[in-house]
Order: structure tokens, then C-alpha cells, then sequence
């Protein structure tokens, strides 16, 4: 499961790249809900409707990131990573060019297709290459690039859609994409890595890729599912603020599109903010579950505030920034949990498992929060997004619980 020892310009290198494939990955997620208001005019359809394109994105990616972990193991991590960054830039440059909402249904499947190698590929390459003293802080910077790609996104595409077009701005982040990929494709020959099944072959691998009752036997195990719940419940939370933020924000204190567009930016910086203080408490401690708990709970505190009581736009933007750092906190330790729950060689099949958890709770959840706003109830958004976070707290209990027992 450990790299080898590295220099430390080879880890800065890998984590940069790593950490732009990550940046892309979540900007492209949010490149149609930054622009929610504007889609909904251009095709005159609902927030459920539009919720429907979301579900359809991250349903896809999470029926596929499974088989995109085995991928991964099989045949190495960097070409999946580039298969998949590329097929995610041409269908968001794809939704840039269609006439009619019913056209973006299959290119948002196709961008979730895309999406799923991320993870997977993202994390065994960290996992392969980086110094073993180095790892919390290579996973802190994976999380932060992604959480950045998601603060860039409503600023970048409500930005340049109302200086010159939505469709403008959404080509344009699908040609970012494909600069990402042309970077890979030049100085990424450091990422090739061997598949891990001929690894397994030579050291004596515990988990060959190929023995079915194998993958079932540890893909569900309690301390595996307990993981992949909790990435569940987390980006059920996630998805309320990131896609329904803006709109519900607007309703609920009568903020301006911009205004609105403000607080979730805060609240993604408030997250890479965190997870920078949290890459380096994850290589500090091995108590990771503790700063899990505590940062869940206290980003659930501040999201039922917001929900139940009437604030100034300055109020709402503080909290959510506060939110944002509580919840970013946990990201490397959450990682590292998951790390320390993963038998050598199966590092993408785990990784590809437990993360698909992520796409499930952003499936499954805006449907109904958009349905909730078309019922005049933005208040549901934010009430939902604490009581996922708090949920959260009791997966982190079990993880813990059955890998001291281990």
C-alpha cells in the first residue's frame, strides 16, 4: 500500500498533476448547476427536471467506478485517468452545443462515464507514488484541487455566461479540460505505474483482481460499507449546497444571483481552507476518526443555523465559510481511514468502491431537492445538508471500531 521513498520534486510533480485531474473532475461537475437559472430559462423546464441531468451525471459515475477501480488494477491508473478526462471534456464542450434539454440527458450519462475514473485512478496513483511520510499531505492536496475545481465553477461559469453566453462559458471549460489532458500526455510519463495484478503476481499479492468471492468478500465487508456510506451521506450533502445552494439562497434571504453565487464559493474555500489545516493534522496523529466527528458536527451545527433562522447576507456568507472549513478538515483523515481499511494491491478496486458511495448520495438526492424548491421549501436544502452531515458521525464510529479491531 506504501510508495517508495521519493524526492520530493517527483511527489510535488505527481501530486500536481494528480491534483489538476482532480480540479477538473469537480469543476466539470458543477458546470451545469453553476448555470441552473440560466438552463432553466434556455429550455423552459423545472429545478426537478434539471435535477434529473445531476442524477443522471453521478448516477452513471457511480454505477461505473467500481468497474473503474478494476480497471485501474488491471491495466494501470494514468491511462485510465486520461480515458476518463477526456470522454468528461468533449460531453461538457457536447452540452455547450445542443439545442434541446432532451439532448443533454445522454452526454450527462456520458460525462458521469467519464467522471467515475477519477477517484480510482486519482488515489492509487497517490497511493503508488508518493513518500509514505508524505501521504496525508498527497491526499490533502488531491481533495484540495478538487474542492477548488468546485469553488471555481459558479464565479467562472456565471461570470463569463453573463459577460458573453452560457454556451461560451460552457465550451470553455471543456477545452480546460482537454489543456489538462495535453499536460498529462507531456510530462506525465512519471504517473505510468504496472497494473496490479502482475504486481500481486511477483510480491504475493493478497487480493488478485480476478477471484470473484475474493472482491465480494472484502468490497462488502462492514468496515468497507461502513466507508462507502459515509461518502454517501457526505455528498448528499454536498450536492444540496453545490446544486441547489444558489436558488435556495436567492428564495430564502433574497440574495442576488451573485450574492448567492458568493456563499458557495465561500463555503467550497472554506473547504479547501480546512482540508489544507487537515493534510497536515492526518500526518500528525492516527486518531483521523476523532477529527472526522468533530468537523462533521460542528459543519452540521452551523448548516441547521442557517436553515431555521433569518440572516443578513454577510451572516449567511460567515457561516458557510465556517461550514466549509469544518467539513474540510476531515478530508485527508477521512482518506487516511479508508488507506488503513485497504489490503495491499487493491487499492483501485477500493478506492473505486468505497468513492462511488460519493456518486450514489449525489444520485439519489437532487431529484427530491429540487422537487423541494419547486414546492417553495428552500429550507429543505439547508436542513437536509445537516442532517446528512451528522449522520456521517456514526459511519466514522464503525470505520473506527472494526479498524482498531482488525
Amino acid at each position: 500500500m506504501t510508495a517508495p521513498a521519493s524526492s520530493l520534486g517527483r511527489d510535488i510533480k505527481v501530486m500536481g498533476l494528480v491534483g489538476a485531474a482532480h480540479w477538473a473532475s469537480h469543476f466539470f461537475q458543477l458546470v451545469l448547476p453553476a448555470l441552473f437559472l440560466f438552463l432553466r430559462d434556455e429550455f423552459q423546464v423545472s429545478y426537478a427536471a434539471l435535477g434529473l441531468l445531476t442524477t443522471l451525471l453521478y448516477g452513471a459515475s457511480g454505477l461505473a467506478q467500481t468497474p473503474a477501480g478494476f480497471l485501474v488494477d488491471r491495466f494501470g491508473a494514468r491511462r485510465v485517468l486520461l480515458s476518463g478526462l477526456t470522454l468528461a471534456s468533449l460531453s461538457t464542450i457536447g452540452f455547450g452545443l445542443v439545442q434541446s434539454y432532451w439532448l443533454l440527458l445522454p452526454l450527462s450519462v456520458l460525462a458521469g462515464l467519464g467522471n467515475s475514473v477519477f477517484h480510482p485512478a486519482d488515489l492509487a496513483i497517490l497511493t503508488s507514488k508518493i513518500s509514505a511520510h508524505r501521504i496525508g499531505r498527497g491526499y490533502a492536496t488531491h481533495a484540495l484541487c478538487g474542492n477548488l475545481g468546485w469553488a471555481a465553477a459558479p464565479i467562472l461559469m456565471i461570470g463569463l455566461a453573463q459577460a458573453w453566453d452560457w454556451r461560451v462559458a460552457i465550451i470553455s471549460a471543456g477545452c480546460l479540460g482537454l489543456v489538462i489532458v495535453a499536460a498529462f500526455v507531456i510530462w506525465g510519463d512519471d504517473l505510468e505505474d504496472a497494473p496490479a495484478q502482475s504486481a500481486n503476481t511477483e510480491s504475493g499479492g493478497k487480493i488478485p483482481t480476478g477471484r470473484l468471492a475474493d472482491n465480494v468478500r472484502l468490497l462488502f465487508s462492514t468496515t468497507i460499507i461502513s466507508c462507502f456510506l459515509y461518502f454517501a451521506f457526505l455528498s448528499a450533502a454536498l450536492i444540496g449546497i453545490q446544486n441547489f445552494g444558489i436558488p435556495a439562497m436567492v428564495d430564502m434571504f433574497e440574495l442576488s444571483l451573485a450574492e448567492a453565487g458568493r456563499g458557495v464559493t465561500g463555503f467550497l474555500l472554506g473547504t479547501a481552507g480546512g482540508i489544507f489545516i487537515g493534510g497536515i493534522a492526518a500526518d500528525r496523529t492516527d486518531r483521523h476518526d476523532r477529527i472526522a466527528i468533530a468537523g462533521m458536527t460542528t459543519a452540521a451545527l452551523f448548516m441547521a443555523y442557517i436553515a431555521s433562522t433569518e440572516l443578513a447576507a454577510a451572516t449567511v456568507l460567515t457561516l458557510l465559510v465556517f461550514a466549509g472549513a469544518a467539513s474540510g478538515i476531515t478530508t485527508p483523515s477521512r482518506d487516511m481511514l479508508v488507506r488503513a481499511a485497504t489490503p495491499r494491491g487493491a487499492s483501485g478496486r477500493v478506492f473505486g468502491f468505497v468513492y462511488s458511495g460519493l456518486d450514489l448520495g449525489s444520485a439519489l438526492i437532487p431529484l427530491a431537492l429540487g422537487w423541494a424548491l419547486d414546492q417553495g421549501r428552500p429550507d429543505a436544502v439547508f436542513y437536509s445538508v445537516a442532517g446528512f452531515l451528522a449522520i456521517t458521525v456514526l459511519t466514522v464510529i464503525q470505520v473506527r471500531r472494526q479498524v482498531a479491531a482488525a
